[in-house]
């Protein structure tokens, strides 16, 4: 498929890029030769048995009861502004950590405390903002979870919010702002959290974000996107086409293609990243789509890849070709250098264009793999893998593939079971929203969800539009999730993981797949008139969200909350409310003063659901 990418890098002799770093990316080695490799763990921390996390190990420690607690605390300060960047040569605003894009990497081993001082200092306009830590499951936490109106009110302009867990889960995630569309704006960085491997490799080379990229705004975006304008259903305003596709933040586009009456500076030929290989070596790739709504398909030319981790669960390793991720969605490889020493190679990642799983209007993204001796700007010559007959680009791999190394059943009996059904159309005032249950979502920034349980307030019948669902004391539960759109949904849960029972189209037959030790994650691509069913276990109290990670349709409402005031206990007899008892920093309501100090004075323009954008007017 020819595309933007590939017709540009066709004419040029090498790949030296026409922008410097600073220009393309900000202060960040990340895309470059000079990015920093990864070790297996940080050491200046106690090392009981050799080890941070002393002698637990991914076969044998069922990290969601046994974790180590190492008594240090790793200390971030993020400072978020608005900047000029051309991450692909179109220079735009891009929303800014540290004059990073993308982020900076937090970096920890399992069983650290993490801290992360945000401060807020987005201008031209103000907004508010929040940060989620995705994947990590914050056990005694909640709040820091980071999603506003639900644990949170967001943290006002010229304010500063401290967030401080636990790394109760390793592998690889990202954080990312839950305020609004504020990610697909830029906001969004890694999260590597050291732990034991099940998989001897030499080299860990960090991070590789893939995500689609746009060059307008995001509040343009999300604009159209509530649109009541249009004709079809649903009319094609409401799904937008990306512009480009990105590897570590990083690509090239073909600035003949924009319009005459854009005046924005574009260049060619910008840049593309880049990776150093060594032959006979074994290298760490850290995949993850931060992307708004492209599902992506990643690959190297002539190299296979063994996955070794999904989300932040290690996985019996096995060989692909291909690795699929919808949005929000890691994978872990690791790929040996079988190139030879002066060779390159482009690692792709691929859009499906015009499917139910990406709109986009340049699928396909490039990156170079460069052996020992390869010159740092030589342009590969190699092809593509040929495609897999019979496979369905917008699905996740067979779920009989992907068997967690350390093995849990889930209780086949499950104490309550919860259908969805997920459906789309307009609304009383003609605005396309995505409806669970019959019911859209929208948020109140001014009274978060888990705050309002802790004082008691768990029942909200004259609020259905905050799409609270009270398990109350169940212990464990089953959830069916029956799709009856054509587009697929990557499936996000806040505060566990799930364990995957079933996916597939039509109607769910009850068959579980791998019933003894089914896949447990925190995304799962869920397909296009289809279904996903999945399970929980009623082990962390507090307010959960559960949505779809395309930054768009949580914009329509395709979000509910799952409050599971009770930890599960054995005991059968009746148990106190935990969100109660919880000792809720007074941070918490301090936010919220500052955040209604400042919306009385500025109008917050929430045209969505809110966990995707809001934005102030002075």
């Amino acid at each position: 498929m020819a595309s933007n990418a590939t017709a540009l890098v066709a004419g040029s002799l090498d790949l030296a890029p026409a922008l410097p770093q600073d220009t393309t990316n900000g202060v960040t080695a990340l895309g470059t030769l000079d990015a920093p490799e990864f070790p297996e763990y940080l050491t200046n921390n106690p090392l009981p048995d050799g080890r941070p996390w002393g002698l637990r190990s991914a076969e044998g420690t069922n990290q969601y009861k046994d974790r180590p607690t190492s008594g240090v605390t790793r200390r971030y300060e993020f400072t978020v502004k608005r900047g000029k960047k051309a991450p692909d040569g179109y220079l735009r605003d891009v929303l800014l950590v540290n004059d990073q894009y993308p982020g900076p990497t937090i970096e920890a081993n399992w069983g650290d405390m993490i801290e992360v001082k945000v401060n807020n200092q987005i201008t031209g306009p103000e907004e508010g903002t929040a940060m989620h830590w995705h994947g990590l499951l914050q056990n005694e936490t909640p709040w820091y979870d980071g999603t506003p109106s639900v644990h949170q009110c967001p943290i006002a302009p010229g304010k500063s919010f401290t967030y401080r867990f636990k790394a109760d889960l390793y592998g690889t995630s990202w954080w990312h702002s839950h305020y609004s569309a504020q990610y697909a704006g830029g906001l969004h960085g890694a999260m590597i959290i050291h732990g034991p491997s099940h998989v001897p490799y030499d080299r860990d080379l960090g991070p590789v974000f893939i995500n689609d990229w746009d060059h307008r705004e995001y509040f343009d975006i999300v604009k159209d996107v509530m649109s009541t304008e249009g004709n079809n259903f649903p009319p094609t305003i409401i799904i937008p086409q990306s512009d480009n596709n990105l590897i570590n933040g990083k690509g090239n586009f073909n600035c003949s293609s924009i319009r005459d009456t854009d005046p924005t500076p574009c260049t060619n030929n910008a840049g593309l990243a880049k990776f150093r290989f060594r032959s006979g070596r074994t290298h760490r790739l850290r995949l993850i789509n931060s992307g708004s709504e492209g599902l992506q398909r990643f690959s190297i030319d002539e190299h296979t890849m063994t996955v070794i981790a999904n989300d932040f669960v290690p996985v019996v390793p096995y060989d692909t070709k291909v690795v699929t991720l919808g949005i929000g969605q890691r994978t872990d490889v690791i790929v040996r250098g079988t190139g030879r020493p002066r060779r390159a190679y482009w690692m792709r990642s691929l859009m499906p264009k015009d499917t139910v799983c990406a709109q986009t209007k340049n699928p396909l993204a490039l990156a170079v793999v460069l052996y020992e001796d390869a010159d740092r700007n030589a342009k590969p010559n190699t092809v593509a893998w040929p495609a897999e007959p019979g496979v369905d680009p917008c699905d996740n791999d067979d779920l009989s593939k992907t068997v967690p190394v350390f093995p849990i059943r889930p209780n086949p009996n499950p104490e309550v079971t919860q259908v969805i059904d997920v459906e789309a159309r307009r609304n009383e005032t003609n605005h396309f929203n995505w409806f669970m249950n019959g019911q859209t979502f929208r948020a109140n920034f001014n009274n978060p969800l888990l705050l309002l349980a802790h004082q008691g307030n768990t029942s909200y019948p004259d609020n259905p539009e905050w799409n609270v669902y009270n398990f109350r004391s169940n212990k464990t539960m089953r959830f069916i999730i029956n799709n009856k759109g054509a587009a697929a949904h990557p499936m996000h849960i806040h505060g566990h993981n799930m364990y995957i029972l079933a996916v597939g189209k039509g109607e769910w037959d009850g068959r579980i797949t791998n019933p003894n030790n089914p896949q447990r994650r925190d995304v799962q691509q869920m397909p296009g008139f289809g279904y996903m069913v999945f399970q929980i276990d009623a082990d962390n109290p507090g307010v959960w969200p559960f949505h779809c990670h395309i930054a768009w349709h949580v914009s329509q409402g395709l979000y509910i909350n799952i409050m599971e005031p009770n930890r599960s206990r054995i005991c059968e007899q009746e148990r106190p409310d935990d969100i109660k008892q919880m000792e809720i920093p007074s941070i918490m309501a301090q936010t919220c003063v500052d955040w209604d100090e400042y919306s009385k004075n500025n109008v917050v323009d929430q045209i969505d659901s809110g966990l995707r954008l809001a934005k102030e007017k002075a």
